[in-house]
């Protein structure tokens, strides 16, 4: 991780500097596991699945995926909606207009496609055998470095010095993580 940080960093120059472009990296470099976690069927399979539960609406669709995900998956409003038109216009789903939001539910034929697929869910395959999902990982490292941000606006030159201490055994016993069979 020492090497993730630039020049500039905690070592000398504009120390704010160094951690809110290591952020920046963390962050992108985050975004792009999760956001390659889930291929173009997957919204499919998520609404098929969540739809074989209950009648919902978009909105409450993409607020169960990334619950369901740990975080590690939202769909944008983008995938999910094109997608329920499409399963509407198979007749695997049905719209039912209430209050200005239209709800959508299986059709007899949805469920049909539903109970074939064994409602296995796209969500299911993120998580791990202990049940902890991938996306555990890149929200604790955001949260990391949110209070490593913290600590460098607020804290004294001490208390920089010791989070740095800090940081630096993490990186260690995470590399030994790595290294055991």
């Amino acid at each position: 991780m020492a090497s993730s940080f630039p020049t500039g960093g905690f070592g000398g120059g504009n120390p704010a500097e160094g951690v809110w472009q290591f952020m920046d990296q963390l962050r992108s470099g985050f975004e792009k596991r999760a956001g390659s976690r889930m291929g173009r069927g997957d919204v499919r399979a998520a609404v098929l699945a969540l739809l074989a539960e209950q009648p919902m609406h978009g909105y409450q669709i993409i607020r169960e995926i990334e619950e369901r995900s740990g975080g590690s998956w939202k769909p944008s409003a983008g995938s999910v909606y094109p997608t329920l038109q499409l399963l509407a216009d198979e007749g695997l789903i049905s719209a039912e207009e209430s209050n200005g939001r239209k709800t959508y539910a299986l059709t007899e034929a949805g469920r049909e496609v539903a109970d074939e697929s064994g409602n296995s869910a796209p969500w299911d395959t993120t998580s791990s055998t202990d049940g902890v999902g991938h996306g555990a990982l890149p929200k604790s490292g955001m949260e990391l470095a949110q209070a490593v941000a913290q600590v460098n606006r607020t804290g004294s030159p001490a208390q920089v010095q010791e989070a740095v201490a800090v940081l630096d055994e993490a990186r260690r016993r995470l590399y030994s993580i790595l290294s055991q069979d």
